[in-house]
């Protein structure tokens, strides 16, 4: 049976960008409104964009945090986050004021904070990547990568060995991250053309390997 991805709507997500690409790998895919349907897929991606504690406020309230919890961390599914999907996955974010994230990768959402002014936040537009281990997601993908950024805030991780790839915008930024079956990505991988895609598309095949 082909394996299932389910991308997860909590009302901050651009959901129609990562569905179509998605689809374009001709992976059978769908949009999970209600945490009991996440039991009806393989792998799990959460995309996001917005303010952290709105967004896990979001999450909470519509009852996908305990549940996110059973299938990724208890249950294994591969889980891949995607911009605020990513940031949520770290213990705590201080925009804002501060507010507890799912803590499945130690450390902190920052602000980023640039000394040359010729770096503008939000950080907006392409980047290339520092590939520290191709791990899973960078299998494939060309040594010096480009990808599409929106963001002010970045997930500081506490364990080098859990980021896989940085950028440089006044300043190191974890551009992503991998523990596990636990996958996070800063930068919009379905907004980044033939580099994203083949993220994309790692993911999936690491999917499909759980799966079999």
């Amino acid at each position: 049976m082909e394996t299932q991805y389910g991308i997860i709507d909590y009302g901050m997500g651009n959901l129609k960008s990562i569905y179509n690409a998605i689809k374009a790998l001709e992976k059978p895919v769908q949009v999970i409104k209600t945490p009991d349907r996440l039991a009806d897929v393989d792998a799990i991606i959460l995309p996001g964009v917005g303010a952290f504690a709105d967004g896990m406020k979001n999450l909470t309230e519509k009852g996908f945090v305990p549940r996110l919890e059973e299938e990724v961390v208890h249950g294994g599914k591969p889980y891949l986050g995607i911009c605020l999907g990513m940031q949520f996955l770290a213990d705590l974010s201080s925009e804002f004021g501060q507010c507890l994230g799912l803590g499945w990768i130690t450390g902190a959402v920052e602000k980023i904070t640039v000394s040359d002014h010729s770096f503008k936040i939000p950080h907006m537009g392409w980047n290339n990547l520092s590939v520290k281990t191709p791990g899973v997601l960078f299998n494939n993908v060309d040594k010096d990568p480009v990808f599409y950024f929106v963001h002010s805030f970045y997930l500081n991780a506490a364990h080098e060995q859990e980021v896989t790839a940085t950028c440089y915008h006044g300043m190191d930024i974890v551009a992503s991250v991998e523990k596990d079956n636990i996958f996070g990505v800063q930068f919009h991988p379905e907004k980044s053309l033939g580099a994203g895609l083949q993220v994309l598309n790692n993911f999936c095949e690491y999917a499909e390997v759980c799966h079999a």
